[in-house]
């Protein structure tokens, strides 16, 4: 399906002070230059504070990252869960509609919502509080038909329940998640057949449910203050030993090639006239340099290759330029 951004869009955006240094501290979960790994997540928090995702938060997001703008909008387009058009203030309900749902009555959901929230998903409503739309499967076949609003799921739902829903919602409740017609969890509706004795002296609401019952935070947005920002991975990494600091060195370089010119490294495949250029920049002009190389040595050249990581050992050069120089000299077991 073709997504666009909306047509109506803010002049900027900017994370929040708590959401700007959540952001910042999940970029160091990357190697240095891999920074984009943690589009996802920032692109999540960006949604999670507007209620949808705009150009402006895409863009801004793009710029911490170091990436182009469109790299960001291809991520951003792709996944459904990013909302590219105005939620409802208070609720945006997603209705499952694949198979069992729609078997058991999904399409009556829908109803439901055409009739109290908009005609069309995606819109909001004439009170501006929600919106709606159909969404694949949220994987929870055997509580159908069912939908996610907010953080948590809404279960074997019926449409009159739903429409209750969306009316406790609209007076500023909390209606309580999990399923909606007595069952603890996803048990046979009319009781246990196995394992009977987990019934007696159990909570009286399943974990999930229970703990968004505590929370109180089904439709609340994440801000970034509910936690304490930490940063473990920081902590384990410290933790570590030194690495060998025979492993960190490169292989030995030229200044320049020797008397007959540089061999042409393109023969080598996988090396292509920008990677050769690159390797000539870096003092690699040979075969049989590169037929020199050791384990540590190759994995040196892959991690300083800009721009070309980890090829010298996905297309063994080693192997290749000793074939290619008709050395024997080192190698990659």
């Amino acid at each position: 399906m073709l997504r666009r951004l909306h047509p109506q869009q803010p002049l900027c955006f900017s994370f929040t002070a708590a959401n700007q240094a959540w952001a910042e501290a999940q970029m160091t979960k990357f190697p240095e230059g891999r920074q984009a790994s943690a589009i996802i997540p920032l692109l999540w928090r960006a949604q999670e504070q507007e209620g949808w995702l705009t150009r402006p938060a895409i863009e801004r997001v793009a710029e911490m990252l170091d990436m182009a703008y469109m790299r960001a909008l291809e991520v951003a387009s792709f996944y459904f869960m990013f909302q590219l058009q105005p939620v409802g203030s208070m609720a945006h309900f997603q209705i499952c509609g694949t198979t069992t749902c729609m078997i058991c009555g999904a399409e009556d959901l829908v109803a439901v919502c055409r009739e109290k929230i908009a005609a069309k998903p995606h819109e909001i409503s004439p009170d501006g509080k929600f919106s709606w739309e159909e969404v694949e499967c949220l994987g929870a076949c055997a509580n159908a038909p069912m939908a996610q609003v907010g953080k948590d799921y809404y279960e074997d739902l019926t449409a009159a329940r739903l429409g209750e829903i969306i009316d406790e919602i609209a007076a500023g409740q909390i209606p309580e998640p999990g399923p909606q017609n007595g069952r603890f969890a996803a048990e046979p509706l009319a009781g246990l057949t196995s394992l009977t004795a987990h019934a007696v002296g159990r909570e009286a609401l399943n974990a999930s449910v229970g703990l968004a019952s505590v929370q109180g935070d089904t439709l609340k947005r994440i801000d970034g203050s509910e936690l304490p920002l930490i940063m473990p991975w920081l902590i384990s990494a410290s933790q570590m030993p030194a690495s060998n600091p025979a492993a960190t060195m490169g292989p030995a370089t030229l200044a320049k090639a020797r008397d007959g010119g540089p061999d042409k490294l393109t023969k080598v495949k996988g090396i292509g006239p920008k990677l050769q250029e690159l390797l000539f920049s870096m003092g690699f002009f040979h075969f049989d340099q590169i037929a020199s190389w050791d384990a540590s040595q190759v994995a040196w050249v892959d991690e300083n290759l800009v721009g070309f990581k980890g090829r010298a050992s996905r297309d063994d050069w080693v192997a290749q330029a000793c074939s290619l120089s008709g050395s024997n000299v080192g190698g990659v077991e």
